[in-house]
This record gives structure tokens, sequence and C-alpha cells, in this order.
């Protein structure tokens, strides 16, 4: 079906907007949205009706929904001053109020057929949970265990990066003394998830532990002893924590795995997982040898979204850090983060990497919608739950900063990137004038990496302010190590401030330790 209004003719068979004949770019969602509004345009669409046919029920908050409004309103040459096409009814919902002509699309003349191409087969992991055993001796504590586990692999499920076992085949092995290595076999995984559950009174202690089935060997353990004041609250916490702590681990072991691979014989999979070693160590030339790994991946298999969207999250955070030009990279990033969307609208990291360009490009709002979008998909996703901290300090919500960034030290709290969450926690504090508490978070950043840029700037500032000239001159000093180019036009003119007040504050902190 086609509906022609003005210039344009949106196109639900081809899933194409066109203007005058030229192609308008969309995002797959945004079309969505804009399709569903003008099929329904006879009425009013409330906020409910899109959640539930745009995101499938699933939460949104008001930004992400009005970020969609306004993309589709943008593609349309309107805006939420005039509402020339798309109407926002207050306290209602919104509208589609151009005239509209339908028609049936035309049917293409069948074309001789042609050999397909054959997508790349990416070599993924998958893995299986296991339920959890009940240890308590009384079967009525079945549920505990039963829960736990289904929610460990409901959340796993999420982040697209591990090919998932569901529930009905991996707890078929419920009660049975079998090795992993058959489990693993039958299954057709690499890795299982196992553990227990022991209920006395009202504690409980629930054991995890992640195996490599290839090896036998168990590549993390933990133990979890909690009160059961809320019982669905510890499940979700312990849940939370499980997961998180699970899929860096898997990412290492792959990468393990790939570097005992022949140069020649490394797929897509194999190449991600070497770029995400070099993502996470946070340095110029890891990012560089991380970018040209995710180009290989790439130029394997050109669909390959998580490779899209490492790849655009790689270049942001070179700007970020000073490493990179904002003007010659933005470009590049974002039409990677719009490729990884357009492969997997429901996948967190490409939601994620999207914000990262819109929030170096000081699209703030769009930046936030996004990172909100990558936590509703996946709440886990502790790396889009640090963008969110960062995007929020910036956009003037320290308070609320200051949260986010806590939560994804409580995400992942050995995570490769916890030093950039005590950074991101500490420029919170300092916006706030917490300058004390801001100083002891970037020492804490500063502790596990001593080479974070961000870190030093927090200090530096904060010392700055309080006029701790000594520390503030250390601070500058690795600074300037950490990124030679460091100056106060650069902080001026490339850090995406929506306040002046803020950007003004955190110049005024520079000046006073020293930068010029």
């Amino acid at each position: 079906m086609r509906f022609l209004f003005e210039n344009n003719v949106l196109d639900g068979d081809l899933r194409e907007l066109t203007c005058d004949g030229t192609a308008v770019p969309l995002q797959p969602q945004v079309f969505d949205l804009l399709l569903y509004l003008v099929a329904q345009r006879t009425r009013v669409v409330s906020k409910d009706d899109l959640i539930s046919q745009i995101w499938s029920d699933r939460i949104v908050s008001d930004s992400a929904l009005n970020s969609r409004i306004n993309a589709a309103r943008k593609a349309l040459g309107d805006d939420g001053a005039t509402q020339r096409l798309i109407k926002t009814i207050p306290r209602k919902g919104f509208r589609f109020v151009g005239e509209v002509r339908q028609e049936v699309a035309a049917s293409p003349a069948p074309a001789e057929a042609a050999p397909a191409s054959a997508r790349v087969v990416t070599d993924r992991p998958g893995i299986a949970v296991l339920a959890f055993e009940n240890m308590s001796g009384d079967p009525a504590q079945e549920y505990f265990g039963d829960g736990i586990s289904e929610d460990i692999l409901t959340a796993l499920s999420k982040q697209r990066w591990f090919m998932v076992i569901a529930r009905n085949s991996s707890f078929t092995y419920k009660g049975r003394a079998v090795h992993i290595k058959q489990v693993a076999e039958e299954l057709g995984v690499r890795y299982i998830v196992e553990g227990s559950v022991r209920k006395v009174d009202n504690r409980v202690r629930i054991t995890a532990q992640l195996n490599d089935a290839t090896t036998g060997g168990h590549l993390w353990a933990e133990r979890y002893d909690r009160e059961l004041v809320d019982v669905f609250a510890v499940q979700d916490e312990i849940t939370e924590r499980i997961v998180a702590a699970i899929e860096p681990q898997i990412h290492a072991a792959e990468n393990f795995r790939a570097h005992r691979k022949p140069p020649a014989s490394l797929d897509a999979w194999d190449l991600l997982m070497r770029a995400l070693s070099h993502y996470w160590r946070v340095t110029p030339q890891d990012h560089i040898a991380a970018q040209a790994l995710l180009e290989r991946a790439i130029a394997i298999d050109p669909d390959y979204g998580q490779a899209l969207s490492v790849l655009a999250a790689s270049h942001m955070f070179g700007v970020h850090l000073g490493w990179a030009e904002l003007a010659t990279t933005a470009p590049i990033a974002e039409t990677a983060a719009l490729a990884a969307v357009r492969c997997d609208h429901e996948d967190a990291w490409a939601h994620a990497a999207l914000g990262s360009v819109c929030f170096s490009t000081r699209r703030l709002a769009d930046a936030l919608s996004e990172f909100e979008q990558a936590l509703a998909l996946n709440p886990n996703f502790s790396l889009a739950q640090g963008y969110y901290a960062l995007a929020l300090s910036y956009a003037g919500r320290p308070n609320d900063s200051f949260e986010a960034a806590q939560k994804a030290i409580r995400l992942s709290p050995r995570d490769p990137s916890l030093a950039i969450y005590y950074g991101i926690a500490g420029y919170a504090r300092f916006t706030e004038r917490h300058y004390d508490e801001a100083i002891t978070l970037a020492r804490e950043a500063i502790r596990h990496r001593g080479d974070l840029t961000g870190a030093y700037r927090v200090l530096a500032v904060s010392a700055g302010m309080t006029g701790n000239s000594a520390l503030a001159e250390m601070a500058l000093q690795e600074l300037r190590r950490t990124q030679p180019g460091i100056s106060l036009h650069w902080i001026s003119t490339q850090l995406p401030w929506a306040n002046d007040a803020d950007r003004e504050h955190y110049l005024e902190g520079f000046r006073r330790a020293g930068l010029r």
C-alpha cells in the first residue's frame, strides 16, 4: 500500500519514503511510527497505541517517544511548532492531518531468478542456562531456583551476542546427573550456566557458575547471600548481577579462542571478539586496532550489526577523549550506527552506538532517547547505562547522571569500563559543586586506570575549584600526557553542553587549575 501526500510517497511494501522522487532516509522505528500514523489518520492515536504497535508494549520514556515523533516530522519537512502534518492533541495523542491519497502498489514484473548470495554465518557461541538446583530439601522451594534460571535466560536473550537455548530444551536436564560436555554436545553450545539455591528460614544462598564446555573449566563463579525480605526484589537483583558478570567473561573467553586461530581462518565473529578486547583497553592505539579488525569483519559480512555498532562507538569514544576530530569522524560513525539499527533495531548496542553519535554532535535529546531505548531493550547493559549517565550530565541533570553512573557500577563491578563510570560520577558531583566528592571519585577512577583522560579532567577542574594547586598541577600534567592537545578552546568547542553555565563552570575550573 502506498500513501501520497503533498510531494511525498510513503510505500509500506517497499518500506520507503520519497520526496519528489528522492528517497528520504528513516530509521526503521521512525518509518513504522509514520506509517502507523498515516494509516490511522482518521483518528487520534494515543501514546499507549504507539507503544503497543511500535514498541511491542515495552517501557518507553516520553523523551524516546517524542524523539521519534520529531524525527518523523523532520523527514516530512514538518516541525513541532507548525505541526503541518503530524499534530499533537494535548493529553490525547497524535494525529496525521495531511490530505492523503491511497493506492495499491503495482506488483513488480517477475524477474529472472538470480542465485541468492548466501549470508555469511558467523561463529556466534551458544549458551544454555540449566535449572538451578534446589538444595533446600523442600520441594516447595523449586519455584525460586527455576525463577532465577528463567530470568537469567531471558536477560541473556536480550543481548543478541549469543545464541541462547530455549527453556524447554535446557530445563530437560533438571534433576539429572549429566556432564556439562554431554549437555553442550546435545544442545550445540559452548557455554553452560548452572547454579544452586539453598533457602533456610528467611535467608537464601545462591551460587552460580559459568562453564566453558569445550575445556570443562570454570570461567566465573560467585556466591550471593541475601535476606528474603522481598522475594522478587532478591530474584531481580541476583539475576541482574549474574547476567552483568557473564557477558564480559564470555567475551574474554571468545577473544582467547580467536587468538588461538590462524589469521586465515578468522570469521567475522572472531574478528569482532578480537576487536572488543582492544575496545575495552581504552587507548588510542587499541581503538585504531579495534577499528581495523571491525572493518575486516564488516568486509566479510556487510550486514553484521554488532560489528557496525562497535565500530561507531569506537569512533565516537575517540572524539570524546580528544583522540579524533569530530568533523571527520562523526559522519563515519553515524553511517555505521544507522546501518546497525537497520540491521537489527532491537539490538541495544546499535542504539547505544547511535546515541553516542548524537551525544557528541550536540543532539542531546536524541542521545538520551537512544540510550533509553538501549536500556529498555537490555536493562543490564552497563555500557549503555554509563553512556546514559554521561549524556545526562551534559544535559544539565547531574543528580540523575550520578544515579545512572552508580547503577552502571553496581551492574558490572568488574567491568573493563568501571573507571569511566567512576569518572562520570565524579563529573556529576563536580557539576553540583561537590568538589571533594568529585576528587574522591576521580581518584577511584584513576586507581582502576591510570591513563583515563576523563578522570584527569575531573580531577583537574575539581582541584582548581578547591584551590589545591599541587593536585591541579599533577592532574594537568597527567592530562597532557593522555590528551596532548587539551586546551580551553578544545573544551569550549568540542564538548556538548546543553547549558552555557555548565560549560563556563568547567572552563573556570580549568583556568584555576592553570590550563590556557
